[in-house]
């Protein structure tokens, strides 16, 4: 069974309550469709990273974001995911200020993880950031997941 690493965005995306934008509310009726149909697919999991962002902001929302997560397996943040994460921000990929975006994928590239399941398309859910980042799994040795947006892991 393939696996799939839920970053924060897609959890918030699952949870938060219906957006008057209708782009970010077409994104959310697709990452509800994913969950309702296409999750059993897949060995789901997150990290602490994820945890720790989800349990930032509104406490309500803080409580949905958390009891989807309470459900699912925790991947560890090993000191190759860290080591990975220092090596993806010292390549000038990111800007500083997105280190937990390069730990999402370092965390994920350590566990073998298939894909990287994310409504972050500044920072993850880009073709060329994706590139440059892959690039530097690489060359460490590492394969990187397939970096997605729910839309594009809905199965024919």
């Amino acid at each position: 069974m393939e696996s799939v690493y839920l970053e924060t965005t897609f959890i918030s995306y699952l949870v938060a309550r219906p957006s008057r934008d209708l782009l970010v509310a077409a994104h959310q009726q697709a990452t509800q469709e994913w969950w309702a149909n296409r999750r059993i697919e897949f060995e789901n999991c997150v990290s602490q990273v994820v945890i720790g962002e989800a349990s930032a902001g509104d406490p309500a929302e803080v409580q949905k974001r958390l009891a989807i997560i309470d459900g699912l397996p925790t991947i560890e943040i090993t000191e190759d995911a860290e080591s990975l994460t220092e090596a993806i921000m010292a390549a000038g990929i990111l800007p500083p200020h997105a280190v937990r975006d390069a730990a999402h994928v370092a965390v994920a590239v350590v566990h073998g993880i298939d894909y990287l399941l994310t409504w972050n398309c500044k920072h993850l859910a880009n073709a060329q950031i994706a590139r440059r980042i892959a690039s530097v799994c690489e060359k460490l040795g590492h394969r990187m997941p397939i970096i997605c947006t729910p839309e594009e892991l809905m199965g024919a």
